[in-house]
């Protein structure tokens, strides 16, 4: 996906050492030995991708011979280049397209030709199907994807995760540049800077895998990112009726369409929240807490913060902003919606966790909160994520239920079950996805209704 936000290559220096600098800097790790051997690679195959063609050096060999003719000597003709039996495969971005048509036509048949193969591979698909884009309807290229990813599961490709742009299609996030990311970190510390900086360093602690390729101040920038972009939206929804109703009683229209710059600078609004997670249930947040462990998968799983962050970005204020607001309506609502749809799937279980007095607020607010971001193990956590993004993050309800019901006999013989919820079993993604779908079934139409809208 040429529109994905995806980190920027960087450009190899020219080298300044000499060879004794060479012969005292080893590489520390297998991992740099890689770089410099792909560095190479690198270097040496673009040198001879992008040498003279064939018939140029016919051409520059007779243009010697014309010029030499008084000589006797005979011209030296260049070597052809030589490619190396095992070398990096050059990418699309640096590949020379002489001819736009011819390229299209080649494209064309290279699409062609993969779906006239017979068995093809699902895992090629799907490759295919993220780094050429939809060949066909959106619509039923979209339902594939999802398909693929219910059915196949995401793995780890040449690249790295191919996860997050599957994520970024699914979420439907739009291309952002680097700069624009670096723009709100320069901004400094947002209104909700010293909240997130009392949660940030409790955020998966006991994950090695999470610490180990993310530090908190990369949470910290993404956390304090996300907080400037949602307290600018909301300072603008805030400014303009105010702006708009002055410009009518001033009789100068032009301001109703004036940037949110102008509009503050002609007349701030009186009454602005420093803090969102002190708003009211109808405003808009800024950052409230448990939203550092449900940005935690995102960085985890993307290249850069920039990726991160307009995945996150997009999650939280299309898919569940209900979630994020002062009063956590969204949540509250999820909540009462586990003890329906449990009284539903699983009638015996769900009578007689009420019978102690176990509601699901007491047991399941952080599952709904952070999408179950908060039971381990990670990677279990992601491939849920895999299947919310595909078919809706509403489905985060169900899967809670999943859960109870794989606890279901231990629950039913324990004469406190207090003690059991207090945190649940490690997560296994693949059995809670089949209950969830199986489960699914049983959900009336209105039931379902509510589950689709709860986050909004």
């Amino acid at each position: 996906m040429t529109n994905s936000p995806i980190k920027q290559t960087p450009q190899l220096a020219p080298s300044t050492t000499t060879p004794s600098d060479h012969q005292l800097r080893s590489p520390k790790s297998n991992r740099s030995l890689r770089k410099l051997q792909s560095a190479h690679q690198l270097s040496s195959n673009y040198a001879a991708l992008n040498a003279p063609s064939l018939i140029s050096q016919q051409r520059q060999q007779q243009q010697r011979n014309t010029s030499s003719s008084h000589n006797n000597q005979a011209p030296q003709i260049p070597p052809l280049p030589t490619l190396s039996s095992h070398h990096r495969t050059r990418s699309n971005s640096d590949a020379v397209v002489p001819n736009a048509s011819s390229s299209a036509a080649a494209a064309k048949r290279l699409t062609a030709s993969k779906k006239n193969t017979p068995n093809q591979n699902p895992r090629e698909e799907l490759e295919a199907l993220v780094r050429q884009g939809p060949q066909g309807d959106v619509p039923t290229e979209l339902s594939r994807l999802r398909h693929l990813v219910l059915c196949e599961g995401l793995y780890a490709d040449s690249d790295g995760m191919i996860r997050i742009y599957v994520w970024l299609i699914l979420l439907n996030a739009p291309a952002i540049s680097t700069d624009s990311y670096l723009e709100l970190i320069r901004r400094g510390a947002s209104p909700a800077y010293s909240k997130i900086r009392n949660d940030t360093f409790r955020t998966l602690a006991t994950n090695p895998l999470f610490k180990r390729r993310v530090s908190e101040a990369s949470l910290i920038r993404l956390l304090n990112a996300v907080a400037w972009k949602l307290h600018d939206a909301k300072i603008e929804k805030l400014v303009e009726p105010t702006m708009v109703n002055a410009a009518n009683e001033r009789g100068s229209p032009e301001l109703q369409h004036a940037s949110p710059i102008i509009k503050h600078a002609q007349g701030p609004p009186t009454t602005t929240a420093t803090d969102g997670s002190e708003a009211g249930g109808t405003e808009p947040g800024i950052y409230v807490q448990g939203m550092n462990v449900l940005c935690a998968p995102f960085l985890y799983a993307a290249r850069s913060e920039a990726e991160a962050f307009v995945a996150f970005h997009g999650f939280i204020t299309k898919e569940c902003p209900g979630y994020v607001r002062g009063a956590m309506d969204g949540v509250h609502r999820g909540l009462a919606l586990v003890d329906k749809c449990l009284a539903i799937v699983d009638p015996k279980l769900s009578s007689y966790l009420q019978s102690k007095h176990m509601k699901a607020e007491l047991y399941a607010f952080a599952s709904v909160l952070t999408m179950c971001a908060c039971t381990p193990p990670l990677p279990e956590v992601l491939q849920l994520w895999d299947f919310l993004f595909a078919y809706g993050p509403h489905l985060n309800i169900l899967c809670i239920c999943a859960q109870l019901v794989i606890m279901r006999e231990t629950l039913l013989t324990s004469p406190s079950p207090t003690k059991l919820l207090r945190s649940f079993p490690p997560l296994q993604a693949k059995l809670i996805v089949e209950i969830t779908v199986s489960n699914l079934r049983k959900i009336p139409a209105d039931i379902y209704e509510e589950l689709v809208h709860h986050a909004e």
